[in-house]
């Protein structure tokens, strides 16, 4: 039996209260179970949150470029991708030599147009559209008009600008 100041029967020792107590191999496993739990909801619910919440737009948008081209460089009946703020346009030189500038953006899936020479058409290879030189949709599934910019001519220099 313990005598007065604790000390056990079988030991001699004071059974000590204050200590905490020794974690059991379960509860180790529950959070182990836990953790592991969490880690794959995050996982799961981490994509689906950025589909759904649509992503902040680019910085600020473009006006006017001057292209690194120098306009007795273009041939005749040709066409040229350039960059316009983030995105793709395509500078053309008709038959008559006159620039245009239109956005390279299909306006179907967001496919880079080109210029065909031969039958003097922009063309998107993803999904066979055509529009023709003013950026109209002549044929294929682009639903609108390619975006159209102005050309200036300044000495050698070409500078595209948006249509205001």
């Amino acid at each position: 039996m313990a005598d007065e100041r604790g000390a056990s029967h079988y030991g001699g020792a004071a059974a000590r209260t204050d200590l905490p107590a020794q974690p059991s191999k379960r509860s180790f496993l529950n959070v182990l179970l836990g953790a592991w739990a969490a880690a794959f909801a995050a996982s799961v619910v981490y994509p689906v949150f950025r589909y759904l919440i649509p992503p902040r737009l680019a910085g600020p948008t473009t006006a006017s470029v001057k292209l690194p081209i120098k306009a007795s460089e273009v041939k005749i009946n040709s066409g040229t991708i350039f960059k316009f703020g983030q995105k793709p346009g395509i500078l053309i030189r008709t038959e008559q030599g006159e620039f245009k500038a239109l956005s390279a953006v299909c306006t179907h899936l967001d496919c880079t147009v080109q210029y065909k020479s031969d039958s003097q058409q922009i063309w998107c290879a993803c999904h066979n559209g055509l529009y023709d030189l003013r950026g109209r949709n002549v044929s294929g599934p682009p639903p609108r008009p390619l975006e159209e910019f102005q050309v200036n001519e300044e000495g050698d220099t070409l500078v595209v600008s948006k249509v205001s």
